[in-house]
């Protein structure tokens, strides 16, 4: 996610006064991964501000997923140049126009990555006492690797991150590799190239073209080079690709657009600099928001911790900047909606769906919508921003795990249904759902059951009665037809501060 200029090119219109929903849709089964396992994952950024920041978060939730690798890369909007004053010009029209020839754009060094994960490092033992599972500052120092930084774009020179996303690659394990693509795609394009050039023409070339395909799982936020159109999708087709470029917008840099008032306070400066900005520790002072008298001084776009410019923007004092490449590793955290199943079921990363010409591609955009009830309207950008003050409280509360004991800070509550999450039932059938919610701290739990029609394909909207209590009785609708999927969510939230919200996702079939 690149500036907040950028919404001008690429925000759509919101879709006003749609009828239809959009349903989830079936996903090939070698997407399929259950959450019960951590996810394989390598990130690749070119160091936006908000790649920063996002990062920042990020090492908060490393205990959620196995990290293979941290890669510096580039895009249209950052590259270091090569040294030699050669000059270059953007192949993207936007970055084209307004930046020109240059020799160099924006770059913010290879080092602030380390840096912070030396700040992670004087607070991991703490972090420890919450979740054994975080992984020791030397470890994810040795996943950091330099990838092709020197231009946007650049993926003819094998570098040491794309040797080693191709080690990864390569390897023995089966599981997907999620490749997070917070900049642009050309150091993974490396890789891949890379590997073509090692094993086309050979005998092995059929066998490994099907391991990799199987493989690699692309998570991008927008187009941010043109190596994906231009290499990827012609050479590696087969590749699937789970690509956001309209619902992230609730955590970009033009955010008081997309997101609702109701919701806006979880983004806000007094909100944000008592949760998450001050009297935290080490890696929170360095997190970013407006108006906090930082700069970075490679960065001549980097204006945000002016208080003037602040001012000027229209910014609160302490706002949220932007995250916008934090979706990207949300789609791996197991919070129970099962979106590593199917992203068309919908999460925190948002709800994408199979796109009608590419079978190994989900995207969002005009044609995915949920309905926003502080607008009452359908809206593009809802299946993200619906889950906005879960997702901030949840990253609140973590934070507190750098600096308070187990026993002073707040955990999530483990959420389970008694019964299978898939249920096959008749039009007309009645049907208990039973769940049941757990406190590692002794919290009180709020249960709520709630529809996802969106996620849905059948149209209609189920009556929930007693939908507060832990098991409520479910009447199949007579119209619903065979083949119908009906998702029914059960949320649980403890009263913790802050507050912090588990789910089970249920979807019913109906069968003859």
């Amino acid at each position: 996610m690149k500036l907040n200029r950028l919404k001008k090119a690429v925000l759509l219109a919101i879709t006003v006064g749609m009828t239809m929903t959009y349903s989830a849709q079936a996903v090939a089964s070698d997407i399929v991964q259950t959450q019960q396992h951590k996810a394989r994952t390598i990130v690749t950024t070119d160091g936006e501000i908000d790649d920063m920041d996002s990062f920042l978060r990020f090492l908060l939730y490393t205990n959620e997923m196995n990290v293979d690798g941290i890669i510096y890369s580039s895009s249209q909007w950052h590259y270091k140049g090569d040294g030699k004053g050669t000059k270059f010009i953007s192949e993207m029209p936007l970055t084209r126009d307004w930046y020109g020839e240059k020799t160099d754009l924006r770059w913010c060094g290879a080092e602030w990555i380390q840096n912070f994960i030396g700040k992670y490092g004087e607070v991991y033992q703490n972090l420890l006492k919450h979740d054994k599972n975080y992984p020791a500052p030397e470890a994810l120092l040795a996943k950091v690797k330099v990838g092709n930084i020197d231009f946007e774009g650049e993926m003819e020179k094998d570098t040491e991150g794309s040797d080693h996303i191709k080690n990864i690659l390569l390897d023995a394990g089966t599981e997907p590799v999620y490749l997070q693509v917070w900049g642009g795609t050309n150091t993974i394009a490396r890789a891949l190239k890379a590997i073509e050039d090692e094993y086309n023409n050979t005998p092995e070339w059929d066998a490994i073209y099907a391991k990799v395909a199987k493989k690699a799982v692309i998570y991008a936020i927008l187009d941010q080079d043109a190596t994906y159109q231009k290499y990827i999708a012609k050479t590696w087709p087969d590749i699937k690709v789970l690509y956001n470029s309209a619902q992230f917008w609730c955590f970009a840099y033009d955010w008081p657009k997309t997101v609702p008032e109701e919701l806006k306070p979880y983004l806000q400066g007094k909100w944000m600099a008592k949760n998450i900005k001050y009297g935290h520790g080490p890696l929170m002072d360095e997190y970013m928001v407006w108006g906090d008298g930082h700069a970075i001084t490679e960065d001549s776009d980097d204006k945000y911790g002016d208080i003037d410019y602040m001012k000027k923007s229209g910014r609160g004092q302490y706002d949220f900047i932007s995250e916008g490449d934090t979706p990207a590793y949300l789609h791996l955290i197991d919070v129970g909606m099962r979106s590593l199943e199917n992203p068309a079921s919908g999460g925190w990363s948002g709800r994408l769906i199979k796109s009608p010409t590419n079978k190994n591609r989900w995207e969002d955009g005009e044609n995915v919508a949920d309905y926003n009830p502080h607008t009452k309207q359908f809206d593009k950008s809802y299946p993200q921003t619906r889950w906005v003050n879960a997702i901030q409280n949840d990253f609140a509360a973590r934070v507190l795990w750098m600096t308070e004991d187990y026993d002073k800070a707040n955990h999530a509550p483990k959420v389970s249904v008694k019964d299978k999450l898939d249920i096959t039932a008749k039009a007309g059938q009645k049907i208990k759902l039973s769940g049941t919610a757990t406190d590692p701290d002794g919290d009180k739990l709020n249960y709520k059951w709630w529809q996802y029609q969106e996620a849905g394909t059948y149209q209609g909207v189920l009556e929930l009665k007693h939908a507060g209590r832990k098991e409520i009785d479910i009447k199949i609708p007579q119209d619903a037809k065979i083949g119908d999927t009906i998702h029914l969510i059960l949320e649980v939230t403890d009263n913790g501060v802050p507050p912090m919200t588990r789910y089970q996702h249920v979807i019913v079939t109906i069968g003859e």
